[in-house]
This record gives C-alpha cells, sequence and structure tokens, in this order.
C-alpha cells in the first residue's frame, strides 16, 4: 500500500515517515511540504493513502480535500482536536490522528484504511469474528462461570487490577485488566473512550462536552478517543 506525506513541518513529515516504515505492507513513495506540489503529483501518479495535515499556509489540509475529484483514502494529522467532526464530512476522509501520534494509534489508523481499500473481504472476516465470538461474555465470580449477554453490558471501568462491569440489572467486579477484557468484545458494539472506561456504544444517550450518558452512567471522554466516537456516530 502506497502514500505519500503532506506536512509544512519536515519533523512532522519525519515522523510520519518514521511511524511508516513500522508497517511492513505501507510504502511512502513521496513526501511535500505544501497541497499545490502533492496535487501535481497525484495528478500523474495513482496512490492508495495520503497523511495530511490540516493547518498548512496558503492551502489548507481542507482546500486540498475539496479539490481533488477523487481522492485516495486520506488520514488527517493535526494538533486540533476541535476538527474532528467536521473531518469525517469528506468521504474521502478515512480517519484522525492528533499529534502526537502514538505507534498504536498510527496501526489502528493503517487497518481502518485496509478496511475501506478492501470492504468485501473485511466483511467476510468481520462476520467470521462475529460468529466465533457469539454473544456472550462468561466471566468468574468466586468460582462460578457467570454468563453475561454482550447486549446487556452498558460500562466496564478499570479499578486498578479490576474492572466493573455494569450490565442492565447489576454490577459484577472481575479480577482483570481492561485490556483483556477489549479483545473479547466485538467492535460494533464497543468502544474504549477513556483509558478507564469502555462503553456500549449502542447505549449512549445523550453526548455533552466531554461526557456521554448510559442510561444512568456519566462516563468521561478523553480528547484522543472523541475523534473515533464522533466518526461512528450517524450524525444529521
Amino acid at each position: 500500500m502506497n502514500c505519500i506525506i503532506i506536512d509544512d513541518e519536515a519533523a512532522a513529515r519525519a515522523i510520519v515517515k518514521q511511524l511508516c516504515s513500522k508497517i511492513p505492507d505501507v510504502d511512502v513513495i513521496e513526501e511535500f511540504e505544501n497541497a499545490i506540489d502533492a496535487i501535481k503529483f497525484l495528478n500523474q501518479h495513482d496512490v492508495d493513502m495520503v497523511f495530511l495535515d490540516i493547518h498548512m499556509p496558503g492551502f489548507t489540509g481542507v482546500d486540498f480535500v475539496q479539490t481533488l475529484k477523487n481522492p485516495p483514502r486520506i488520514v488527517l494529522t493535526t494538533s486540533d482536536t476541535e476538527f474532528g467532526i467536521a473531518a469525517y464530512e469528506y468521504e474521502a476522509i478515512v480517519d484522525y490522528l492528533v499529534k502526537p501520534i502514538t505507534l498504536e494509534r498510527f496501526e489502528k489508523s493503517i487497518e481502518k484504511v485496509k478496511k475501506t481499500l478492501n470492504p468485501i473481504s473485511n466483511k467476510d472476516v468481520a462476520a467470521d469474528q462475529d460468529l466465533s465470538m457469539g454473544e456472550d461474555l462468561y466471566i468468574n465470580i468466586d468460582r462460578r462461570l457467570i454468563k453475561l449477554k454482550f447486549k446487556e453490558i452498558l460500562v466496564i471501568e478499570a479499578k486498578g487490577d479490576y474492572i466493573d462491569i455494569k450490565t442492565v440489572k447489576e454490577k459484577f467486579r472481575v479480577h482483570t485488566t481492561l485490556k483483556k477484557i477489549k479483545e473479547k468484545l466485538p467492535e460494533k458494539l464497543f468502544l474504549q473512550i477513556h483509558r478507564s472506561y469502555i462503553i456500549n456504544f449502542t447505549k449512549i444517550i445523550d453526548i455533552e462536552d466531554n461526557s456521554v450518558l448510559i442510561e444512568k452512567s456519566v462516563v468521561p471522554i478523553s480528547r484522543s478517543s472523541r475523534p473515533e466516537l464522533m466518526r461512528r456516530l450517524n450524525l444529521l
């Protein structure tokens, strides 16, 4: 999968290029300090993905997106956390990375691009994953295995070496980590919106400022998680 980098700051381009070098099948074929030169390049070359800075002098990242008739997949790179909602008004924009970019978040972004490039195969994979995962989760409480239905789980909160799982009817404390239980949860239902919280995305009642309401629970949203939350919303 080939890509180009557009950013007016050389240091920022170097960071993205270094992150790309850690992904085996991502190849940076060119980099640009302005969007105009990038457009000229794209008129003559096929590119799978563009890492695009939003705020650039003269001709911004938004101007770039609006100019191209058939843009490649675009991943925004910026320090502006407030642009997240508006970013997803453009179909070509697949993801939104807030600087400084971590390798873990960068890898997730690459996976999102791959899914859009191969929608049929990814749909089949997702179906297989859902089938193998089923609809239930078993937790160990005092040597008893208790079955929880995914659709009844509301909020999962990290509590030191334990997690609290709040369901529609009751709450359970389990000796495990948020990271481990996240691996067991179907992505179509659950989203981590804070380092200490995972929510059932389908149970959101209200979103205000930096928190969401899940039934009677008010759950904080971290700045880094907000763009992904906004991307998932069916905004009018």
